[in-house]
């Protein structure tokens, strides 16, 4: 193998696919980046067995080959490099040459056919703009179980509704959901997304600007874009039928200003107990809209909230944590909260926008 390419873009192509390199002392070779020089450029390529990537480098081929490098290494020397410069990689005896006008380096090679092949996901197909499913997975991923106990909710759920892409996810605690409009969807019954490859995800398309084409099998599913192609497993299991657990009826409805109530929540959790609870008192014809909190060493805080309130009188605690983690998916200037009663969900959704809803347990106070 030899051929020459801009640092610059070699980089940020290491960068990608070295974050996926596993950190494996049973299998040495998921440590390394498989360098492939074909006709036309340089194909990096790195797995941890759950997530796979390939990212297509321009490159000025004089000879194909393929060499496998240990990625953190690989990542280290492209770090030092000066970015406007080119630099030429030629293996030699399984090892990689690195050549600038400043630098000669050799880094030693891994034994190619020990590496795992990424296979082509076959299966169900359909396009979508990057940035609507980056929308989507980044407006609910956080309510995901981080524990693989349950791996069924340590998930993003995708299915279709209508003329919809759904993503849900929930820790049992609180839920959320989102739903983005794409013109020609297959009917998709359900895929789980594993929550610990979620991150990389977002990271590797989060700027990602094109159209995406996504297929799925019942064990995989891809990810491809200009120049990137991402692989992850699926969960084989049942998400929960959650929609029975979504209140279809209310008795109190609130309309807050976001960045009010978001000052407020900040405002109570320096008083909220080790259980992050705090605790709310909605009384519509007293035009009350109160949040409090009390800690024991600390002392205690009431702060009201301006609102628009109909319905009836209720009081409940919640997980501080949880309502503030639903404000990075609203979008509007306004909030709307629905109540089904002193036991019952709370669910809040962004004024106007019916395409976000999240769920939040109430506490036993």
């Amino acid at each position: 193998m030899k051929l020459e390419c801009k640092i610059e873009e070699l980089k940020n192509g290491i960068s990608q696919v070295e974050r996926i390199t596993g950190k494996n002392l049973t299998l040495p070779i998921l440590n390394s980046i498989l360098l492939i020089a074909n006709k036309k450029s340089l194909i990096l390529r790195a797995t941890n067995l759950s997530l796979g990537i390939e990212i297509e480098v321009p490159a000025k081929i004089e000879q194909e080959g393929t060499v496998a490098i240990n990625g953190s290494a690989l990542h280290g020397v492209f770090s030092n490099f000066f970015q406007n410069e080119s630099v030429t990689l030629e293996s030699v005896d399984g090892n990689l040459l690195l050549t600038t006008k400043k630098s000669k380096i050799k880094l030693k090679g891994q034994a190619v056919d020990d590496f795992p092949t990424i296979p082509k996901v076959s299966g169900i197909t359909f396009e979508i703009e990057g940035v609507k499913f980056i929308n989507g997975i980044k407006s609910v991923y956080y309510s995901s179980s981080v524990s693989d106990i349950k791996p069924e909710i340590s998930s993003v759920f995708m299915y279709t509704r209508d003329d919809s892409l759904v993503f849900v996810s929930t820790d049992s605690f609180r839920l959320a959901e989102k739903k983005v409009k794409v013109k020609g969807l297959p009917d998709i019954s359900g895929i789980l997304l594993p929550f610990k490859n979620i991150s990389e995800i977002l990271r590797v398309f989060g700027d990602y600007k094109g159209n995406m084409n996504i297929c799925f099998s019942k064990n995989a599913i891809s990810f491809s874009g200009e120049f990137t192609y991402l692989t992850s497993r699926v969960i084989d299991g049942l998400f929960p039928d959650y929609n029975q657990i979504i209140p279809k009826q209310f008795t109190t409805t609130t309309t807050v200003l976001k960045q009010d109530l978001l000052n407020a929540l900040k405002l109570s959790n320096i008083f909220s107990d080790k259980f992050n609870q705090v605790n709310l008192t909605a009384k519509p014809k007293a035009k009350l809209f109160e949040l409090s909190a009390t800690h024991n060493d600390i002392g205690e805080n009431k702060t009201t909230v301006d609102a628009s309130q109909t319905g009836e009188d209720i009081e409940l605690a919640f997980n501080y944590k949880y309502f503030l983690d639903c404000f990075q998916s609203i979008q509007t200037d306004s909030l709307s909260i629905k109540f089904a009663g002193n036991s019952k969900p709370i669910v809040v959704s962004p004024q106007s926008d019916p395409s976000f809803t999240y769920l939040i347990m109430p506490m036993n106070r």
